[in-house]
């Protein structure tokens, strides 16, 4: 459908590939040097739905203090238990590409996948995703939680285009 929303998964990664420690640090990240805010702004201004996995969901509230970030935008955080919604999100626990395609063909800006590893590897998995913006950083962190987990699928990209913010390297591809 020509019509649809974009599913954009908007992430930095080390330059090995993870998103987090294996105890969901961050450190490492904030010690690189960026440009402003690394084309967050810009970014977000184009997505009008979130979508987060639990523990990432719980990791932004720890690191936010409680005051949850994204309060002007329509969330959904993926869980695997019963959760109340609230005034910030609505918990999802069905299927992701019903959910997907339903959000997909309502009118809107795109939809962001935060995060986490989990939550991203299956929609790429089920091909849901339109467009990846990684961020690299200039870091190696040798292990941690992997951008992208090892399993049966393959997806053919289109480069779309590059951004260097200071020690930072944002790659845009197009899902074909």
């Amino acid at each position: 459908m020509k019509n649809q929303r974009k599913l954009v998964l908007f992430i930095a990664t080390s330059l090995d590939g993870y998103i987090a420690t294996k105890d969901d640090s961050l450190d490492w990240l904030f010690k690189v040097d960026g440009e402003g805010d690394n084309g967050y702004s810009k970014f977000y201004e184009t997505v009008d739905t979130i979508l987060l996995g639990r523990r990432t969901y719980d990791w932004i509230l720890d690191f936010e203090k409680g005051d949850f970030p994204y309060k002007n935008k329509d969330c959904y955080v993926f869980s695997r238990t019963a959760n109340q919604d609230n005034s910030n999100v609505k918990f999802i626990n069905g299927d992701i590409v019903h959910f997907t395609n339903e959000l997909k063909n309502k009118k809107g800006k795109s939809i962001w996948i935060v995060g986490g590893g989990e939550l991203v590897h299956a929609f790429l998995k089920e091909k849901l995703v339109d467009e990846l913006i990684i961020t690299v950083a200039s870091v190696i962190i040798g292990k941690g939680i992997p951008l992208f987990k090892e399993d049966d699928y393959e997806l053919e990209l289109t480069l779309k285009s590059i951004n260097r913010f200071n020690q930072f390297a944002e790659l845009h591809y197009e899902v074909k």
